[in-house]
């Protein structure tokens, strides 16, 4: 049990380690290419790669399951569930369409890292109404532009993962008013991958990640009337797949938070 304690430590360890090596040297080209608007696309293009390299030399092994064949000229909304910070990197990696994150502002404090969203993904503090409304605006410019917005609808990664949270409003708001599909997506083991619950967050381990990009619900004719269905749609395509790995075993009903 103690060899094994030691051995995950080590590699959480060398996780870190070799994002950083990594990201060292991409650095100067990332603060170049995030230094234009025009340029943004070429840097997520290269995030992905800096993504791939991560999982590559810390022994994740993704595989996609992909439901439908998204159109690579369609804008989406997708909305993952949250049980890991390894959600953000296999979220990059999975999905080919050209996106944004919508995110909490503490990331942009994030040494180096956090330069992703202070210039290109769109940071949000929930707390204030001013901030909220202009993160939204930004989103649906990008929306405008063709760009994806990919929201976490559960705001966090909530403390009873892999149960789902209670979803926010926000994203299912977007994807109405914009008139733009939802893309459902499930991430099956990052929770085991790389817990976040207290005492656990330096204990990553190799292994394979499992991700399922579910069809997109289409949007076309909803209304604000439609929110707490398509909500609830969302909702269950997501909570049906853990279900079906048998990684939750019955419904739990979860308050509804509106927002962003």
């Amino acid at each position: 049990m103690r060899i094994g304690f030691v051995l995950r430590r080590i590699w959480c360890t060398w996780f870190f380690i070799s994002g950083f090596l990594f990201f060292l040297p991409l650095y100067p080209i990332f603060l170049i290419l995030l230094s234009r608007e025009s340029w943004f696309v070429h840097a997520w293009r290269l995030k992905k790669v800096w993504a791939h390299w991560i999982l590559l030399t810390t022994g994740i092994v993704y595989t996609t399951t992909r439901k439908a064949k998204l159109d690579p000229k369609q804008a989406y909304v997708i909305t993952p569930n949250h049980t890991s910070y390894l959600d953000i990197l296999l979220t990059t990696i999975a999905f080919g369409n050209y996106f944004h994150f919508m995110g909490k502002a503490e990331l942009k404090k994030i040494p180096m890292f956090g330069i992703f969203f202070r210039k290109m993904n769109i940071s949000v503090d929930r707390a204030s109404r001013k901030d909220s409304h202009k993160a939204y605006k930004r989103a649906r410019k990008d929306l405008q532009r063709g760009i994806s917005i990919a929201i976490f609808p559960e705001g966090t990664i909530p403390d009873c993962s892999p149960q789902l949270g209670p979803f926010k409003s926000g994203a299912f708001r977007l994807a109405i008013e914009m008139q733009v599909p939802i893309v459902p997506v499930t991430f099956l083991d990052n929770l085991r991958l790389f817990p976040d619950k207290m005492g656990e967050r330096m204990l990553l381990r190799p292994g394979r990640s499992r991700i399922v990009l579910h069809e997109p619900i289409i949007t076309t004719g909803m209304t604000e009337e439609d929110l707490p269905e398509l909500r609830q749609k969302v909702r269950d395509v997501i909570e049906g797949e853990l279900r079906s790995h048998g990684l939750i075993n019955h419904e739990i009903t979860m308050p509804t938070r509106a927002g962003v």
